[in-house]
């Protein structure tokens, strides 16, 4: 972009829709301009601050008219913090745009011929619908302008969330609209303990500082684990803080920390101590109990993802008798809930540990139908492996946002597996994935669920059937 449209003020611009990750766009001298805070219907004069020579990006400076589907944003911290990028927009336009995004992807990317795309399915709830949040400790809080041009002296001690594209600045978070039961107890009584006891705060640009990260997680049975990060071994200081986190919140059923000295907040290789309750928490889902511990992944609506499961169960329609292969696995979620009605299951996840929670599940709900398997995808779903197991009748496919490997979908084609559900957290890598099926499969049905309102992301469930 030239150096004489960088900050130039367009006046009047229409927003005409929504368009990917959470802006909308507008046009201008038959340029697309994409913008941020907006909503459709508004009209903005917006400061230009990149762009190339088919499009431009920029931010409002100038509301001139407002959109009727403008809604007023219920939490404090929106605009800032960057969480929860469409609070402005009301729910059902929400759900609207997320079906039309999986539309646009799939138009753009598969080019394959498409049946009716179902409405989203929308979260019953959309505030307090996580079960688990990061927040991170830091002695860098973020400052507003006013705050800093007050030149006011302003404590920098803060525990929240990062601040988009700032990694060393985090806002410091009064009450957070995600995640209900103890969540904002904790960690604004924890806060408000820390600079009462002077306990240092992490510094990430040099490494050091006592508290570092807290991690919350809660479940629909009313169970909690709350892990503190520790960036120091300071015995002392944290028995101090253990010690006032087990007496102030006793029903807190699942107490740990772990001591991190690495450049990263990733504990997945450091050992965790329990420090009061048990090291696991347990989800319920159709009676089935899900053991879930501190590094174990678990989808963060619980109840929506059950929505999501039946859903990838009704797709898979089973009778009784079929093989199912899960791929990714997890922690075996999906696995377990269709177990009851396959013949067998056999799942794959790269996490090695994972499957360990996947096998502790099954034995947990008395389950003698599941197989699981640690690896990579690629490389375990070879000749070998279909040599020794017998052949799916079903596919079930939850893969991360990246989708899966171009060897895996080769691999699945050459199976013919009459029927493939796959789930996506990115309908633009499952549309890519579901281009290359086209030469074998047809696509029956699609069904987008919300599993994260107030945001754009979307969860996409698709089945695929042989071609006849």
């Amino acid at each position: 972009m030239s150096r004489k449209m960088k900050n130039k003020v367009i006046t009047n611009l229409f927003i005409e829709r929504i368009a990917s990750e959470g802006k909308c766009l507008g046009h201008h001298e038959e340029k697309v301009v994409f913008v941020t805070g907006v909503a459709p219907g508004d009209v903005v004069d917006v400061r230009i601050t990149k762009g190339k020579s088919s499009f431009m990006e920029g931010e409002p400076v100038k509301f001139h008219e407002y959109s009727k589907e403008r809604i007023d944003p219920f939490c404090s911290h929106f605009g800032t913090c960057g969480g929860c990028k469409w609070q402005h927009i009301n729910y059902d336009l929400q759900k609207t745009y997320k079906r039309q995004q999986v539309v646009d992807q799939f138009q753009r990317i598969a080019k394959v011929e498409l049946p009716e795309v179902w409405p989203t399915l929308g979260s019953e709830k959309t505030k307090y619908y996580r079960n688990k949040l990061d927040f991170t400790f830091s002695n860098k809080k973020w400052l507003t302008l006013d705050q800093i041009r007050s030149e006011e002296e302003f404590d920098r001690n803060a525990l929240g969330f990062h601040i988009p594209k700032m990694f060393d600045k985090i806002i410091d978070v009064d009450h957070c609209y995600l995640q209900g039961s103890i969540s904002n107890d904790v960690r604004n009584d924890l806060r408000a303990f820390a600079l009462e006891n002077k306990l240092s705060f992490y510094d990430i640009r040099n490494q050091v500082g006592l508290l570092r990260n807290l991690i919350i997680r809660t479940t629909s049975t009313d169970q909690s684990m709350v892990i503190v990060q520790f960036g120091e071994n300071d015995p002392e200081g944290i028995q101090k803080v253990m010690q006032f986190l087990n007496g102030k919140f006793p029903e807190i059923t699942s107490l740990l920390y772990v001591i991190n000295t690495k450049g990263n907040e990733t504990f997945h290789d450091l050992e965790l101590v329990t420090y009061a309750g048990q090291d696991f928490i347990e989800e319920e889902m159709e009676g089935l109990k899900f053991r879930i511990g501190p590094k174990s992944f678990y989808q963060t609506n619980s109840e929506q993802a059950y929505e999501l499961y039946k859903v990838a169960r009704d797709f898979a329609d089973l009778k009784g008798d079929e093989v199912v292969y899960d791929l990714y696995t997890g922690t075996g979620t999906i696995a377990n809930f269709v177990a009851k009605k396959a013949k067998q299951v056999i799942g794959i996840e790269y996490v090695e540990a994972a499957i360990e929670d996947a096998k502790l599940n099954s034995q947990i709900n008395g389950l003698d139908n599941t197989l699981f398997y640690a690896g990579d995808m690629k490389d375990m779903l070879n000749d070998e492996f279909i040599a020794n197991h017998a052949a799916p009748d079903l596919i079930i496919t939850d893969p991360p946002r990246a989708g899966m490997d171009e060897k895996v979908v080769q691999m699945l084609l050459r199976l013919n597996a009459p029927k493939i559900v796959y789930v996506s957290c990115n309908p633009a890598t499952q549309a890519r994935d579901v281009a290359l099926f086209g030469e074998k499969y047809k696509v029956e049905k699609v069904q987008p669920v919300d599993m994260f309102p107030q945001t754009y992301h979307v969860e996409n469930v698709v089945l695929l059937t042989l071609k006849s």
